[in-house]
């Protein structure tokens, strides 16, 4: 493989049943709850397109307001035909690039990465282009944020719970990169959010994760 060559496939649920888990922040109704889940897609899809390892971000949701506005930074966008939970929504995003880009490697990343960096992406991708499959764990230790097939490689995401060791049982390589924060903290929690924060948000979450974690008590 070359540099920027790897299809980044980004999930992306219909907005008003996303981020359930931070129900919790004070203000955060069910449409600024929308809001918040588009602001994270947001900036992991302004992240990963700023990385010269990657030829393109294909965005897999059925909800029209994402459809549009990550399209509008860049993202090709295709229907969750399946409509079959996660991973079936990850294998359809993967057989459409396989069929249009058979010689680039295939990235299954979590849309909700608001402090991750281009060139955290970039290092990730490049190392998992030395195994046929690779994986990043996250933050917590148990998830998964980033799973990769190198081209020709079977691509079997397996995101979920406890997907850290379903994925290393299916013989992916598990990337110890150190210096890669961002790509690491996945957003499910107040408290996610509050160490994402930390880390320095993208433009699209800063404002809104500041109005909201300025309210939220600690340790949640």
């Amino acid at each position: 493989m070359t540099d920027k060559a790897w299809s980044v496939l980004m999930p992306v649920k219909v907005l008003a049943e996303a981020k359930s888990r931070l129900a919790g922040l004070a203000g955060l109704t069910g449409p600024r709850r929308a809001e918040l889940a588009l602001a994270l897609a947001s900036d992991t899809v302004t992240a990963v397109l700023g990385s010269d390892a990657v030829a393109r971000v294909i965005v897999i949701t059925d909800d029209q307001a994402a459809a549009a506005a990550l399209g509008a930074l860049g993202a090709l966008v295709v229907p969750d035909e399946p409509r079959a939970g996660l991973n079936a929504a990850l294998r359809h995003g993967a057989g459409f690039a396989a069929a249009r880009w058979p010689g680039d490697g295939t990235a299954a990343l979590s849309a909700d990465l608001p402090a991750l960096r281009p060139e955290q992406i970039g290092r990730a991708l490049r190392a998992a282009a030395a195994w046929p499959t690779a994986f990043v764990a996250d933050a917590a230790g148990d998830g998964t944020t980033l799973y990769t097939a190198a081209p020709g490689a079977a691509f079997r995401p397996a995101f979920g719970l406890a997907s850290r060791a379903r994925h290393a049982a299916g013989g992916a390589v598990e990337l110890g990169l150190d210096g890669i924060p961002g790509l690491r903290r996945d957003v499910d929690t107040p408290s996610d959010l509050r160490g994402a924060a930390a880390l320095g948000l993208g433009p699209h979450s800063a404002p809104l994760a500041a109005e909201l974690l300025r309210c939220a008590p600690r340790g949640r």
